[in-house]
Parts: structure tokens; C-alpha cells; sequence
């Protein structure tokens, strides 16, 4: 079964602007925010919090969790399109925003990540290797 190209991204992130990154398992040393794709039947809020559980293992009903209305459109990289249905070439992504009171150690899926970080806001928007999950980090800059 085909991923469908509609997908969240989470950015996890304290009040003092700390920001929690996920390495990828599938590609070393590539780190990001929480993603993930829709499934059928689901509404964007409901992906964000299941794909925030299946990655950390966090409850977003503990803590603020925000639609932040903002969508990016981008071209699926090569070696994922395999995931899609052939003609599909570009995802539509929507970011989310999970604020917690500070950096907690998570749970993660090992199939999907290898490691996390919490990192000052500037770090971590150079950390991320998608220019989009690197651009919603940036949104948090105080002021």
C-alpha cells in the first residue's frame, strides 16, 4: 500500500526554546523533527498526535499541542518515492507545534530512529537536513 502525500511535521519544543531532533534509522546522521504521513481516514491533528506517540512516545494531550496553519510543498526525495504511488512526486506537509514545560528523555521507535537531541533553537534549525523543518524551527525566534 501506497504512503499517502499528505504528511505532519511536528516541531517538539520547551518554553526556553529548546528543541527536540530525531535521527533518522534509514539514513545516518540525518536529523529532523517528528513526520509522518496521513493515513486514510485520519484528520492532520490526528496524525500529529499519532505520529508524536509512535516516534517519542509522548501523550500530546499532556501537553500544548498547535496546528501552526502553515503548509510546505515539496518534492519527495528519489530514494523514498518508492513509498508512493509512481506518479506522485510531491508531498504537502503540515506543521504542527507540541510545546512542553522542558526537555524530557523519550521513547523512541528504533525502526525509525536511532537517537535524540534537544537543542537551542538556532542549533537545531542548522542540525535538520529538510529546509522545511529547518524554516518551521525558525519560526520560533523570540520577539
Amino acid at each position: 500500500m501506497y504512503k499517502t502525500p499528505i504528511s505532519v511535521l511536528v516541531i517538539i519544543y520547551t518554553s526556553d526554546l529548546q528543541v527536540l531532533l530525531l535521527e533518522r534509522a534509514d539514513h545516518n546522521g540525518y536529523w529532523q523533527s517528528v513526520t509522518g504521513s496521513q493515513n486514510q481516514g485520519e484528520t492532520l491533528l490526528e496524525t500529529a498526535r499519532r505520529e508524536v506517540v509512535e516516534e517519542t512516545g509522548l501523550d500530546t494531550t499532556c501537553y500544548h499541542l498547535t496546528n501552526w496553519n502553515l503548509q510546505n510543498r515539496y518534492e519527495i526525495f528519489k530514494e523514498w518515492r518508492w513509498r508512493y504511488h509512481p506518479e506522485i512526486t510531491h508531498n504537502t506537509e503540515h506543521v504542527f507545534g507540541l510545546l512542553l514545560p522542558k526537555p524530557i528523555s523519550v521513547t523512541l521507535s528504533t525502526q525509525e530512529h536511532l537517537s535524540f537531541i534537544w537543542l537551542p533553537w538556532q542549533e537545531a534549525a542548522k542540525k535538520v537536513f529538510s529546509s522545511s523543518n529547518a524554516e518551521a524551527i525558525n519560526r520560533l525566534i523570540p520577539g
